[in-house]
């Protein structure tokens, strides 16, 4: 398996991890805000159909690091940036579905998947109708390095320096996926 996302058509990314176990902690990793916190975004999100969604980024603050500041493309997202969206579904510990960037008029959708492998946890997120070839590039890189950190943490390793990394796979997807 790849660490590397793919693009199954011009709207979408796909992504598999395989994850340390068990699965009800990858999925308090992806539900709980603390936890989520760590790897991705705070906020408060209702797990069930209809609910809400939000996703709180620090990504400059995400690894603890002082000298990890954005690029000039992102440097709106330098501080916190909120997103908000609604649960479409939700199946613990193995599924959960719900809409991004709702508040910002975009409507794509993000799918977690998981499935118990021995001690290990496979991890598919797919994320849907993505406007722009440029955003899902940007998502590409994004979500490989949110996902890169979430596999970190629950190996107990020291993740790398988030927008270093995110630059670096951002470029490479550009390269990766077909115009």
């Amino acid at each position: 398996m790849s660490d590397h996302g793919t693009a199954p058509d011009a709207r979408t990314l796909r992504f598999e991890r395989l994850l340390p176990g068990p699965i009800e902690r990858v999925w308090e990793y992806l539900t709980d805000s603390d936890k989520r916190g760590t790897w991705l975004a705070r906020g408060a999100m209702e797990l069930e159909v209809g609910g809400r969604v939000e996703h709180v980024f620090h990504n400059s603050r995400l690894v603890g690091r002082d000298d990890d500041l954005p690029p000039p493309k992102y440097a709106d997202f330098g501080g916190e940036v909120r997103f908000e969206g609604r649960i479409v579904a939700c199946e613990p510990p193995s599924l959960l579905v719900y809409t991004w960037g709702e508040s910002s008029g975009e409507d794509s959708e993000v799918t977690f998947e998981l499935t118990s492998q021995g001690d290990r946890v496979r991890l598919v997120l797919t994320h849907r109708r993505i406007a722009t070839r440029d955003e899902l590039i940007g998502a590409a890189g994004g979500w490989h390095t949110h996902l890169g950190i979430l596999a970190d943490r629950l190996a107990g390793r020291a993740p790398e320096a988030f927008w270093a990394t995110h630059t670096r796979l951002e470029d490479e997807y550009e390269r990766r996926i077909p115009r």
